[in-house]
């Protein structure tokens, strides 16, 4: 695709029109397609999976493979741009195993390096790698350059990313050439191609990869180019993504005016590319187009036993001729027949009456079944777009990684939206970071956590203390839901783990309401838990009550836990008894030797096997940071 948008939409459009007249199915699915594609490169998703869902219907109605293989991995790419990736990855492997079975050699690559895209954006970057090799492997075998050059940029991006979150300087620094590396490959492809949408994207990598190694003349010069090609391509998520780096580069750079100018150009994208009706629209279209399967499968079904039904009225109609024969040789009979046939008639009364009472309840069953599943689906169409909002106002982990490479966050909400939250802000001089637990979860904790946030941004903003900051926050708590000594007043808050770091001389300054600090100091073998002030924020607490401030000196490789109760409190095991602080303590000092990101991978693993099939009891949020 050379990025031509408008020309190639309108001749898309004439070929489907052609085909139309001709009646041509296979050219109709083809055209519909393209016209997918042309609007998956506009972020139109919406208008996207329309096309490529008819196209699809098509090809399933030809059985043909080959297009079916196609139509499910572009599905895929619209799930997987949308951030649904468990959904993008289950349309991918569809696609794959049917590329597989008709040995479309160019359909496997492509399979393969979208699977690689999506364990990208799952953080499993070794996957990541194996599955985008193996798709350039294959594209090269083919020569099939424009392939090459995106398997060339997604290898890159992996490396990039995989060098912001080192925390040891050489292999940072080793990571980011070979990111470099496979981003000028791409690029250098792209142009002999004249690609203008590979050019646009790799413009940008370089970029941004040129921001996070602090070359910021030279992440200015690729970024600015990215954001004139994005704009002559009409590339609203290219755009989106490139106005982003552009405010990361500004912020770096302390010039906060333009970074506020690009940010908010980037969230104004982002509405427009990611809006309720856009992913109402998709849910829905794909609905209509699974309704449409069904509703043709029971056509088939409902005129197969019309067919059964004729035959046996025939076989009906022989039986009832013999019948009335061998009644005229059985005349003498013939009350005993009347009679018997009055019985059957008002039998026969009584049962279709009781029939139809039992088919005018089960309308009324239906009818209610129906409405109570129209409003789950309302009701979980609105908790889906609110772990939307709660999700944009959560700190963005590369923020989190960037600070403190040798991190990680595990956040496990018992439902869609959480009571759980974590907190991050950097300011000049220190940098801080909080686990907190809102009264409540699902829906309702939900709510108590932006809330929450909200009030603990302006606190921060307010003051660099950590006991002011928490008294700040009780004070904005109550006041937010009018909190006073009347019974009839709320007594909603939260507790919270709260904790300022500086980086530097690595000293933490920690105050809690409720949640304990834990630290495992480097070569020891226990925990040492700072406890926090047994008051907590909101609700009953007084206005002036004041939460006690800690100063821990650190050494390097001295590791600090905050965490909210979930973890502790989950039942599981063989006697489905509670995990308990005890044990929680025990694992994190058996986990030590391992890596930051390995450890929250190591406490996700755990959790999930003490479980085993126990329902979830709280929200879970574990936070471990090493200096």
């Amino acid at each position: 695709m050379t990025g031509d948008y408008e020309k190639g939409l309108n001749i898309g459009t004439e070929a489907l029109e052609l085909a139309h007249k001709l009646n041509f199915k296979k050219g109709i699915a083809q055209a519909s397609n393209n016209i997918g594609n042309i609007y998956l490169g506009q972020a139109d998703y919406t208008s996207a999976i329309d096309y490529y869902l008819k196209a699809l219907k098509l090809d399933e109605e030809l059985k043909n493979k080959n297009g079916i293989a196609k139509r499910l991995g572009n599905i895929g790419l619209v799930y997987k741009y949308q951030g649904d990736f468990p959904k993008a990855l289950n349309y991918y492997f569809k696609a794959l195993k049917m590329a597989e079975e008709i040995g479309d050699k160019k359909g496997i690559a492509i399979c393969l390096g979208n699977i690689g895209t999506v364990y990208y954006h799952q953080g499993a970057y070794s996957s990541s790698l194996d599955y985008n090799f193996k798709a350039l492997k294959m594209s090269e075998e083919l020569e099939d350059k424009n392939r090459i050059a995106l398997w060339f940029s997604n290898i890159g991006i992996v490396y990039g990313e995989q060098a912001m979150r080192s925390g040891n300087q050489v292999t940072k620094d080793s990571l980011y050439k070979k990111a470099l590396y496979y981003f000028f490959k791409a690029l250098k492809v792209g142009e002999e191609l004249g690609n203008k949408d590979g050019i646009a994207m790799c413009l940008g990598n370089i970029g941004s990869l040129y921001t996070s190694q602090k070359r910021y003349s030279e992440a200015e010069k690729y970024l600015l180019k990215a954001l004139e090609a994005d704009k002559e391509i009409r590339a609203m998520d290219y755009e989106r993504h490139t106005e982003e780096a552009m405010a990361d580069l500004y912020f770096e750079t302390k010039r906060f005016q333009l970074a506020l100018q690009h940010y908010k150009k980037a969230v104004a994208l982002k509405d427009t590319i990611f809006s309720q009706e856009n992913k109402k629209q998709l849910v829905r279209k794909e609905m209509n187009y699974e309704f449409g399967k069904k509703e043709a499968a029971n056509k088939a079904e409902q005129e197969k036993k019309d067919a059964i039904t004729e035959a046996d009225s025939k076989k009906q109609k022989i039986i009832i001729s013999s019948v009335a024969i061998g009644l005229l040789l059985v005349m003498i009979f013939a009350g005993f027949i009347f009679r018997s046939l009055r019985i059957t008639r008002k039998q026969k009364q009584i049962i279709e009456v009781k029939s139809k009472e039992t088919e005018e309840q089960k309308k009324i069953v239906d009818e209610k079944n129906k409405l109570v599943e129209e409003k789950q689906k309302e009701i979980l169409d609105s908790i889906t777009y609110a772990k939307r909002i709660q999700s944009a106002m959560l700190p963005h982990r590369r923020d989190i990684w960037a600070a403190f490479p040798n991190s990680f966050v595990l956040f496990k909400p018992k439902d869609i939206v959480s009571g759980d939250f974590y907190f991050f802000h950097k300011s000049n001089k220190s940098v801080f970071i909080a686990a907190a637990d809102c009264t409540g979860h699902g829906v309702p904790g939900a709510f108590m956590s932006m809330i929450g946030s909200e009030r603990l941004t302006d606190a921060v903003q307010e003051s660099s203390n950590t006991s002011e900051i928490l008294s700040l926050l009780n004070n904005g708590i109550k006041t937010s839901l009018k909190q006073s000594e009347n019974e009839n007043s709320t007594r909603d808050g939260m507790d919270i783990a709260l904790c300022s770091v500086d980086t530097d001389k690595h000293i933490v300054k920690y105050a809690g309401a409720n949640r304990p600090i834990w630290i495992i100091r480097n070569g020891q073998t226990e925990v040492e838990e700072i406890k926090a002030t047994k008051k907590a924020i909101g609700g009953f607490t007084d206005d002036s009550q004041h939460f006690d401030t800690h100063e821990i000196k650190l050494q390097q490789g001295d590791t600090f836990y905050i965490f909210t109760d979930g973890y502790a409190d989950q039942f599981g095991g063989k006697d489905k008894k509670k995990l308990m602080t005890k044990k929680f303590k025990e694992i994190l000092l058996e986990i030590q030797d391992k890596p930051m990101k390995e450890q929250g991978q190591h406490l996700d693993n755990i959790i999930e096997n003490w479980k085993a099939g126990t329902e979830q009891v709280d929200d879970i949020l574990v936070i471990g940071v090493q200096l």
